[in-house]
């Protein structure tokens, strides 16, 4: 590609300037630069799973009510980035906070949304991590200035096809629930939900999104399979690296963004660096904003 361009450059000099020459010229450039982006792309997204549809899980942290009140407002972030890039998001499990909040405001203490397009693992893969928001508490009387987190976790969705993982009946437990809506309302009076827990592992997957027990069983196990693929990788991963880093999973030691809005407004991803002040923006679901361009 570097060569096409050095050979338009050579003729550009040997024929001049004509207006028809500079559009075959712009042409030819935004062809190129088209090639260079699809390289880019397919080159970063190479992994296992990139093409795979994604899990993305959000539970609150330290921060009480706050915290309950930033996971809700991280669904409604990741629902509206689904929406800009086309994908389709659905809401497999959650788990409300308290009614009462002001403004009728109900927060989420954890949810699980599983988000359906090509790539969608591979883009949203780069969310994982804690994140921090920094604002003016709406929980105090004295709007004083709080700091909360919620942790997020992205996993590939994992068909049959792709995983030769197999469990034998002794190793999962199997526990029912009732599917809940915000303050405690009940989707149906049926225990229809259901968690699955691997006792080897002691990973968890739950899916509340069926009216039937045995649809929600059969996917809280995919989802179950699809976190000890994930889980798989990166320990082949940190094999070939030779190199065994420890993650404690606490607030400050895998934070990977700040959302402030209170003295000032900033959102900043701490590992590109990339900052911008269109805070509402960024919760409104425009995350390309901190992305690079071929995203």
């Amino acid at each position: 590609m570097k060569n096409e361009a050095k050979e338009l450059k050579e003729v550009y000099k040997e024929i001049g300037s004509g207006e028809e020459f500079l559009n075959d010229i712009k042409e030819n450039i935004l062809s190129l630069k088209k090639k260079v982006r699809d390289r880019e792309f397919k080159t970063f997204l190479s992994g296992r799973f990139d093409k795979n549809d994604a899990l993305v899980e959000v539970s609150s942290d330290v921060g009480g009510r706050d915290a309950e009140d930033f996971v809700a407002m991280l669904f409604r972030m990741y629902t509206r980035y689904a929406e800009r890039k086309n994908f389709k998001a659905e809401l497999i499990s959650a788990s409300y906070g308290e009614e009462g909040g002001p403004e009728g405001r109900v927060g989420m203490k954890n949810f699980s949304l599983k988000i359906k397009g090509k790539y969608a693992f591979g883009i949203l893969k780069v969310e994982g991590g804690a994140h921090r928001l920094v604002r003016k508490s709406p929980f105090s009387s004295a709007s004083l200035r709080h700091t909360s987190f919620a942790q997020v976790e992205v996993f590939p969705i994992i068909d049959n096809n792709d995983s030769q993982l197999e469990f034998k009946e002794d190793e999962l437990k199997l526990d029912t629930f009732k599917s809940s809506g915000p303050g405690g309302q009940h989707v149906n009076k049926r225990e229809t939900a259901i968690r699955v827990t691997h006792l080897p592992s002691g990973i968890v997957a739950s899916s509340q999104s069926e009216r039937s027990q045995a649809e929600n069983k059969r996917i809280a196990i995919d989802i179950l399979k699809s976190k000890i693929e994930k889980l798989n990788e990166e320990e082949k991963r940190k094999e070939q690296q030779d190199a065994k880093q420890e993650n404690s999973g606490s607030s400050w030691g895998n934070q990977i963004r700040n959302y402030v809005l209170h003295p000032y407004k900033l959102v900043k991803d701490l590992r590109t660096q990339i900052e911008t002040s269109n805070v509402e923006s960024v919760l409104d679901g425009d995350l390309d904003i901190l992305k690079d361009d071929f995203f």
